[in-house]
């Protein structure tokens, strides 16, 4: 049997294709797509650079804005604590006269409501005809004015007749606002008695009129 010779199998359908282009147009080529997309990148860093530039100009200018209204209102306000400066002398010296009339007027009395209850406690024919009282110490906060001297000091009392300075020493101690009581002395000139008596109030004496306002 003879031997079969193998040939080659004929492809169809593929055109052959042959780059007949120049080395140097080829590159020439390479270069320019090269240089399109290096175009682009910068084109689109330049982009990004002019919108990043525009968000800072924007936040910069809203920015002054903002302190040129702050400045603004700064300065209405300093004005304002400027016009009111008289007024704040005014009330700071009002203050300060209050609390020296506090402190003047502290220890204020009616001197006749002492006499007339101290009168009120004599026998007839006898009242009070001299005094040399003083007031005490001013009240101090949160102290009962009761354990408290207010005024003290010495009261004469006169008549026409002699009496019993014990029984009215007594009397006056009885008094709710009278801390200590006692004769000191008595005389007598022709048919006129004189009685000497010391004594000493608490500080409800004080009338108040002119301390300091509570601050709530």
């Amino acid at each position: 049997m003879a031997a079969r010779t193998s040939t080659p199998a004929l492809v169809t359908g593929v055109v052959p294709q042959v780059n007949l282009m120049p080395r140097a147009a080829i590159e020439r080529r390479e270069r320019a797509v090269l240089l399109r997309h290096w175009a682009w990148g910068l084109a689109a860093a330049l982009a990004a650079v002019a919108i990043v530039s525009a968000g800072a100009f924007v936040l910069q200018t809203t920015a002054q804005v903002r302190l040129a209204v702050e400045q603004t209102r700064t300065s209405d306000l300093l004005g304002q604590v400027a016009e009111l400066q008289p007024v704040g002398a005014k009330v700071a010296l009002q203050s300060e006269l209050a609390d020296f009339r506090a402190q003047a007027m502290g220890t204020d009395v009616t001197w006749r409501r002492l006499i007339a209850e101290i009168d009120g406690t004599l026998p007839s024919g006898i009242a009070v005809t001299e005094y040399r009282l003083a007031p005490g110490g001013l009240p101090v906060a949160d102290v009962d004015p009761t354990t408290s001297t207010g005024v003290k000091g010495l009261v004469v009392l006169s008549g026409s007749s002699p009496v019993d300075i014990v029984e009215i020493i007594r009397d006056v101690r009885s008094l709710e606002d009278v801390r200590f009581a006692d004769g000191w002395a008595q005389s007598s000139v022709e048919d006129a008695y004189r009685f000497e008596l010391r004594i000493e109030f608490d500080q409800t004496v004080y009338t108040g009129e002119f301390a300091p306002e509570a601050v709530e």
